[in-house]
């Protein structure tokens, strides 16, 4: 396991929950934290680390159901790492360090991996793509393309050159986006090698926020039975209520061992393919089942708007279906063993 960098996780754990602790920090607050420049390299005004950090600061997002752009940024990020060093893209990285530059990958969030996007002779852009992350708060798009010679590209164009319209969801902190082009100039257009593995990164990071959250869940729920009283006990020594509760610890242990090995696999520069399907179909479950297990645990009170349980379930919801739903990652799981 390749995690350089583990002895400061905890500390990186702590910082993050100060940061979010105070409520939900603007993303001057983030970069000040440094955590858009994890993984860009030192000589661009980065820390040089690798995606295990990243995805530590995503557990804790998704602890703390945070809005904010960092999915999509990181997602920016991920896909400007693939490429070769040179002038522009090393500038845009030290742009993004520094905060001043918000670069989000438009990737493919649903079963189909493949871009929709399409590049002509001429460097005209064009092709639509659906809830797209943060893309409305992007000051520079990421776009993978094919060209007419079957190759794969990676344009930059900034968001005016196209059509962004938000895209309403139940869950208030995302901001999803659907992105048109229509014959829009590249900017700049880079080699791209593949789309599959900026996919698989994206569904990590995701698996990641989904395991934060449904431990903030697990926590919460813990708390609240061991004060809340019924027939002169606590709940929290009903037997049934000891049962479910350990039901959701066996679950969120899981996921963090299939998180934690899909990190792995993405720092280490190995095959995601197994190890993100395993992690997204897994986590997202699991977030899902333990929210819905906190909401019914709180009784009456977890139905209300004032719990904020509802913010944990609907986010969770939302983690289950983007870069490719439980059942698409099970297939492919299938697919992939079955030969």
């Amino acid at each position: 396991m390749t995690r350089e960098y583990a002895e400061l996780h905890a500390e990186l754990r702590s910082v993050a929950r100060d940061v979010l602790s105070g409520g939900h920090p603007d993303w001057t607050v983030i970069t000040q934290a440094g955590w858009p420049g994890l993984e860009i390299p030192e000589s661009l005004g980065g820390s040089g680390v690798s995606f295990a950090e990243t995805a530590v600061v995503a557990e804790e997002l998704g602890r703390a159901a945070a809005p904010g752009p960092h999915l999509g940024v990181t997602s920016g990020i991920g896909a400007l790492l693939t490429l070769p060093a040179d002038e522009d893209r090393d500038h845009l990285l030290a742009a993004t360090a520094e905060g001043r530059e918000r670069p989000v990958a438009v990737l493919p969030t649903g079963a189909d991996t493949g871009s929709p996007f399409r590049l002509d002779a001429d460097h005209r852009l064009s092709g639509t793509a659906e809830f797209v992350p943060d893309a409305g708060q992007a000051t520079r798009l990421l776009i993978p393309a094919a060209t007419s010679d079957g190759g794969a590209v990676l344009v930059d164009i900034a968001p005016s050159a196209l059509t962004v319209a938000a895209q309403p969801v139940l869950d208030e902190t995302r901001a999803l986006a659907t992105v048109t082009a229509e014959s829009a100039r590249a900017e700049r257009v880079w080699p791209l090698p593949a789309v599959a593995p900026l996919v698989d990164r994206g569904a990590i990071a995701v698996a990641a926020d989904s395991l934060g959250l449904a431990e903030a869940m697990l926590a919460r729920t813990v708390d609240y039975v061991g004060i809340r009283q019924q027939f002169g006990r606590q709940i929290g020594s009903f037997q049934a209520v000891k049962h479910a509760c350990a039901d959701m610890l066996v679950q969120i242990r899981v996921a963090r061992q299939l998180v934690d090995a899909a990190v792995d696999a993405l720092t280490d520069g190995g095959d995601t393919v197994a190890a993100a399907a395993m992690a997204k179909a897994y986590a997202t479950d699991t977030a899902v089942s333990v929210a819905g297990t906190a909401m019914q645990l709180h009784g009456g009170i977890g139905y209300t708007w004032e719990s904020g349980i509802h913010v944990y379930l609907k986010r969770a919801t939302l983690n289950r279906a983007m870069f490719g739903s439980p059942r698409t990652h099970r297939r492919t799981l299938a697919a992939r063993y079955a030969g």
